[in-house]
């Protein structure tokens, strides 16, 4: 569908995780740019290296840009969630995080205090992944022609021989693993902004899964592919995942893990939690023989307790998720086409 036939400017939801994003991207961007590479639409760019004495690996190198509001947020910050998507997106591509990069896009006037909170926030992080932030800009721009800080980051892991995951491996029986509950980073930057008349304990998901996605890979060869399902949620990660595929997904909604507090609050405000986005969530896609054994892995690891086989990849149909309501019935799990909740990342 051509949804950006004949339009003249760019929205908000050009840049939201959905449907006008990836129309952005498929008819600008990708197209200007095209390559092998690029062409994978990857959370990491992975470029084969030169087999040596000591093995063949891979290079794989990512970037992202923060204009998450507020900057500051229950369970984390625009710092900590710059580094945290940073090295998830290197993880998921089957890569160990290594070095990043940070360019800082700063409002005049904003307070020493906030950025010093906020660089130390990104040392935690980094110090205790053992990942280097080896380079950096900084530009400070007039007041109001920014929104106080906005953070880009880019990382390069290197992919070690034998490790290969991607779409075309994926085959109709095959399981989907999430690692814990979904929903609540997108609520919790929404709460923090303080435009609803409500409290809630809701917290961001935030954190670095690059431990328990290279436990994962190290004791498992069933593994076939994976995505962390940041903006648009897990049913955007699903839909992306199956497009253009000889295959479609089926959910079981009985299993996807999601907080009675997550579902009451998406209830009252008429979102739906498949589609808000998680900062410390990956999709696992593993093989039917190999679906029970990588479950009891990840629920052994912290950021893993809560994993659940959420559903599993089918012959039909085509393109499609599709998932089996409690009550027995079946729902398309569409693509939004923008987002319920702008600059949430």
């Amino acid at each position: 569908m051509e949804i950006m036939e004949n339009r003249q400017k760019i929205l908000l939801a050009h840049g939201s995780g959905g449907r006008l994003m990836h129309s952005l991207i498929g008819q600008l961007f990708q197209k200007k740019f095209s390559n092998e590479i690029l062409d994978e639409l990857s959370d990491s760019a992975v470029i084969e290296l030169l087999a040596s004495k000591g093995g063949s690996c891979s290079l794989c190198f990512t970037t992202d840009s923060y204009v998450v509001r507020p900057l500051f947020f229950p369970g984390g910050d625009i710092g900590k969630l710059a580094i945290c998507g940073t090295i998830n997106d290197l993880a998921v591509v089957g890569a160990k995080p290594l070095y990043i990069s940070c360019g800082f896009i700063i409002e005049e006037g904003l307070d020493w205090e906030v950025l010093e909170r906020i660089t130390e926030s990104m040392a935690q992080v980094a110090d205790t992944e053992g990942v280097k932030i080896v380079t950096g800009d900084v530009k400070v721009v007039e007041h109001n022609s920014a929104d106080k800080l906005f953070i880009n980051t880019s990382g390069i892991g290197v992919r070690g021989e034998g490790v290969n995951l991607c779409k075309k491996a994926i085959l109709p029986g095959d399981k989907i693993i999430i690692n814990g509950t979904i929903g609540e980073h997108g609520l919790a930057v929404l709460a923090a902004r303080g435009q609803f008349d409500f409290q809630t304990e809701i917290t961001s998901d935030c954190a670095p899964l690059s431990d328990l996605i290279m436990r994962v890979i190290q004791n498992s060869k069933n593994i076939k592919f994976m995505r962390d399902p940041t903006r648009g949620g897990l049913a955007t990660v699903l839909n992306e995942m199956v497009s253009e595929m000889g295959f479609g997904a089926e959910l079981f909604e009985e299993h996807i893990p999601i907080k009675e507090e997550v579902k009451a609050l998406c209830e009252i405000l008429g979102f739906d939690p498949l589609y808000i986005a998680n900062e410390g969530k990956v999709v696992v896609v593993v093989s039917e023989e190999g679906a029970e054994p990588v479950l009891e892995l990840m629920r052994r690891h912290p950021l893993g307790k809560e994993s659940q086989i959420v559903g599993e990849i089918v012959e039909a149909p085509k393109g499609k998720v599709i998932m089996k309501t409690k009550i027995g019935g079946t729902r398309v799990i569409d693509m939004l086409v923008g987002d319920q909740l702008p600059r949430i990342c």
